[in-house]
């Protein structure tokens, strides 16, 4: 099959998975956080919902891109939606239970899903070409639009069917995330023929060892300024979307807002995030993956403003705020991304990406457990001026890379 026909075909399946994925892991989201607060009782540890799912993806990160050198994508992507059916098996007896420690068990194997869709990511630039290298990665990308975006809005009928299972309403998202994350196991082990890693390796002659290539990797990124550049880009537009999407639901909850708000704003968020992924694509193309970085800097900084200044009950306002959170968060993942796929040396590509991966998930899950402290102690609009911080260093460091 030559070259451009598997790509369209790659970039299908990609994008199908991405659906179904979408549907599993966004949806429970704000779930997690609410039930975390519900079982504990504190609104200070509602974060750690979200951080155990982004320190499961985190941890998953380098073990998928060792999979991936070993195996190919197929082997590792299943692999992480596997663990995500196990994980929301594990969050809906945690819940059921009101047992903490298998609620985060549960969510920390949930990230794992995440994980294995953040790499599917750069499946999609496998066999890519360098003049479309961000648009391709961008489809993929935009492939969560339809199940991130419907995810939310399940809560309320998800926790219809819960409570006719006999399992609290707050569950009813992992039950919605089991089913949804092994039906991208089925698309991607009957679908992902040939697979697109070992067949650019193949034609490359570039067969990566995974033995001590990570170390390797963030030497080589270390030494290489785009390269460092990319990568932080990419984990500081993480930290600030993180923070301030994790705490949104429980500062929309000190007003008895209702479930259906509450998923609503979260899907205007996701919408943000992935629904303009190929005009994000296009543009780093086109203008270059800085002059993009630097765009989404620029909207990540007027997110923080808009949320920060809006009321708990002001859906509108939040809505329009997180919508720019997502949207700048866009424009640092895929122009990074495909930034530090052309930065590195190609038997560094994916212990780097592995090694991007886990650099972004382990800031977002510090920016998480951070948030949980700020709204605990401070407040929502404090917790986005300090989520403000980085990303204006980023926009700094920026002006700099672009002059260099």
């Amino acid at each position: 099959m030559p070259n451009t026909a598997l790509q369209e075909k790659t970039v299908k399946v990609l994008a199908t998975a991405q659906v179904l994925n979408g549907v599993g892991v966004a949806g429970t989201v704000a779930a997690g956080s609410l039930l975390v607060a519900s079982i504990t009782e504190s609104e200070t540890l509602a974060g750690l919902a979200q951080t155990s799912s982004v320190l499961g993806a985190a941890a998953l990160a380098l073990p998928l891109a060792r999979l991936t050198a070993r195996g190919g994508r197929r082997l590792a992507l299943s692999a992480g939606f596997m663990a995500g059916v196990i994980g929301s098996l594990f969050a809906i007896l945690g819940g059921s239970q009101k047992n903490i420690y298998l609620m985060l068990a549960g969510t920390f194997l949930v990230g794992a899903a995440s994980a294995a869709g953040y790499q599917a990511r750069f499946a999609a630039v496998d066999l890519a070409t360098n003049e479309t290298r961000a648009k391709q990665l961008s489809f993929v990308v935009w492939g969560s639009t339809v199940g991130a975006v419907t995810g939310p809005n399940l809560m309320e009928p998800a926790g219809n069917v819960a409570e006719q299972l006999g399992l609290p309403r707050l569950v009813g998202p992992y039950v919605v995330s089991a089913i949804t994350l092994s039906l991208a196991i089925v698309v991607i082990q009957l679908f992902l023929r040939p697979d697109p890693f070992l067949t650019a390796a193949q034609q490359s002659g570039n067969l990566t060892k995974s033995k001590g290539a990570t170390k390797a990797a963030l030497k080589h990124i270390r030494s290489n300024p785009k390269a460092l550049f990319s990568i932080l880009s990419i984990a500081i537009g993480h930290i600030a979307m993180v923070s301030i999407m994790v705490m949104t639901p429980v500062h929309m909850a000190h007003v008895d807002v209702t479930l259906t708000i509450i998923g609503l704003v979260i899907s205007i968020h996701v919408l943000g995030m992935y629904a303009f992924s190929p005009v994000v694509g296009a543009l780093s193309d086109r203008l270059g993956r800085v002059r993009v970085i630097q765009i989404g800097v620029a909207t990540l900084l007027l997110s923080s403003i808009v949320s920060g200044f809006a009321q708990a009950d002001d859906a509108i306002t939040l809505g329009i705020g997180l919508f720019l959170l997502g949207l700048g968060w866009s424009c640092t993942l895929i122009a990074g991304s495909a930034l530090l796929t052309e930065s590195v040396s190609p038997e560094m590509k994916t212990s780097s990406q592995g090694a991007s991966d886990l650099v972004m998930n382990l800031s977002g899950a510090g920016g998480g457990a951070l948030a949980g402290v700020i709204i605990g102690t401070l407040s929502y609009g404090w917790l986005c001026a300090f989520a403000a911080i980085p990303v204006g260093l980023l926009g700094l460091w920026s002006l700099k890379i672009s002059r260099g």
